[in-house]
């Protein structure tokens, strides 16, 4: 696949206005990598050779602990990158996470190399990743809020209402725990809780809601 500026700068707009020479950097290195859905890109302690850009599909980035439970830092998609790519590659050291597609996903990569030179030359890219930590950082503090203060209750009320389509989300309770940081048996035990006091339906892989007021 052989990406034109115009599309690059259509699906990452923090670089319009850019020297030419930096997209044509970019994208004269860039390959392209086509994934299937439930692909690992990383694991934890893994080196990064190369930084991804996202043209289409979704990435899970998550933290795994001793116990085999995990928690979802953020998930990336269309026109976004992995901060903790960047960080990985900027610094020099390992993946401090997983990430896994959670469907189809295409990107282009840029060698690690040729990353960390542009960032040290060049404005834009250096501003591009510095918003990106912005936004990252905002999204895990408030994660953290979330499990440190947040009643599980509340948090799962607010996930199924977010994350519903037209009333009506397809999952597992394992893929909800994961989101929110917790056991599959607790988020069970309070689906089953909600649909006790008629707040949902719950049957295999999804959860209607009836009235989460």
């Amino acid at each position: 696949m052989q990406m034109t500026p115009n599309e690059f700068v259509k699906l990452f707009p923090a670089f319009r206005g850019s020297d030419g020479s930096l997209i044509g950097d970019l994208l004269s290195s860039a390959g392209f990598r086509s994934v299937p859905a439930g692909a690992h890109l990383y694991s934890e302690g893994d080196a990064c050779s190369a930084i991804a850009f996202v043209i289409s599909g979704d990435i899970r980035v998550y933290k795994t602990g001793q116990t085999g439970r995990e928690i979802t830092l953020y998930e990336i998609g269309p026109g976004e990158t992995c901060i903790l790519n960047a960080s990985c590659i900027l610094a020099g050291q390992s993946y401090p996470a997983n990430a896994v597609t959670l469907s189809d996903v295409e990107m282009i990569t840029i060698p690690s190399g040729i990353f960390r030179r542009l960032v040290g030359e060049d404005e834009r890219m250096r501003s591009f990743v510095f918003s990106l930590l912005s936004e990252r950082l905002a999204d895990v503090m408030a994660l953290v809020e979330e499990v440190a203060f947040g009643r599980m209750d509340m948090r799962l009320n607010e996930y199924l209402v977010e994350k519903s389509d037209h009333g009506r989300l397809e999952t597992t309770h394992q893929k909800i725990a994961n989101d929110l940081g917790t056991s599959r048996e607790v988020v069970s035990r309070l689906l089953k809780d909600f649909e006790r006091q008629g707040k949902v339906k719950v049957s295999r892989n999804a959860v209607d809601i009836v009235d989460m007021r």
